[in-house]
């Protein structure tokens, strides 16, 4: 029988992920490659996992700083458009978007040649209208192996409908108090065609991942969230790696508990767990 592997940093188990990764973080601009938005990398690295995020509704790319580089720090490469930025934006767009995004880091050489994207690696992780248009871009992007939403709400065209045509891995956060998506993350969750997992996180708003301030406060509360900024960092982390990156010691992790979280049952769901 082959022995199994020890834990280490690189080959992390859920208890490493609770921690900033071991990489030194990069940070560049898309810009120049023909789209706004913003890149966050290891310092070096070859074909490497990618993650585009999805922002919430007239969110800042800012406000995920720090989710950004804690991915960075473990060995993923984030883009993040900063598109779509008007009070009434095209879901389709955004969606569009995310997968231009991960095309653009995959075909182009960052830092010089120093880092390179597998294409064949690639995910979306979105949050509010940012996760519901990352459910839209799993669905016609073949691309998209993997699919993690925060708090995710319903888009149009649906991203619930899209939802049950996309059979890559998806994992789904949602809260205990959000009054504007209060069932949309649950039910793109159950109508998921591949294997799925629905978590719920305690005392968490619709805005809880976007960190700091700014002056959409007003309409949709604070955000920023210590518990639902950390799962989702943590999780994240493991869920990308466990399926863009090979690490398969994180599979039974991801249905373990989870400190701050709940799985919740998809009793009448399609889809099988994503662990």
């Amino acid at each position: 029988m082959a022995r199994r592997q020890p834990p280490s940093a690189d080959r992390p188990t859920l208890e490493y992920l609770e921690h900033l990764g071991p990489h030194r973080v990069a940070v560049g601009d898309l810009t120049a490659a023909g789209l706004r938005g913003v890149v966050y990398g290891p310092v070096s690295g070859r074909k490497l996992p990618a993650v585009a995020l999805g922002r919430g509704w007239l969110q800042p790319v800012r406000r995920y700083t720090r989710t950004m580089r804690y991915l960075a720090s473990w060995g993923i490469v984030v883009v993040a458009p900063h598109t779509e930025r008007v009070p009434l934006p095209s879901h389709a767009g955004l969606a569009r978007d995310l997968s231009l995004a991960l095309r653009l880091v995959t075909g182009g050489k960052l830092a010089g040649g120093v880092i390179s994207v597998d294409g064949r690696r690639v995910g979306v992780l979105g949050h509010s209208i940012g996760g519901g248009a990352a459910v839209l871009a799993a669905s016609s992007d073949p691309a998209i192996k993997a699919v993690f939403t925060v708090t995710a709400a319903e888009t149009k065209p649906s991203a619930i409908t899209a939802a049950g045509t996309v059979m890559v891995p998806g994992l789904h956060l949602v809260g205990d108090r959000d009054p504007l998506a209060a069932e949309e993350g649950k039910q793109i969750a159950k109508s998921w065609g591949g294997p799925v997992q629905l978590r719920r996180i305690r005392k968490a708003e619709h805005l809880g991942l976007a960190e700091g301030r700014h002056w959409t406060s007003a309409l949709t509360g604070d955000g920023h969230e210590k518990q639902i900024q950390q799962a989702t960092r943590v999780l994240a982390s493991a869920f990308f790696l466990r399926h863009l990156a090979d690490q398969d010691q994180l599979a039974d992790a991801l249905e373990a508990k989870v400190a701050g979280t709940m799985p919740e049952p998809l009793i009448d769901g399609a889809g099988a767990p994503a662990g």
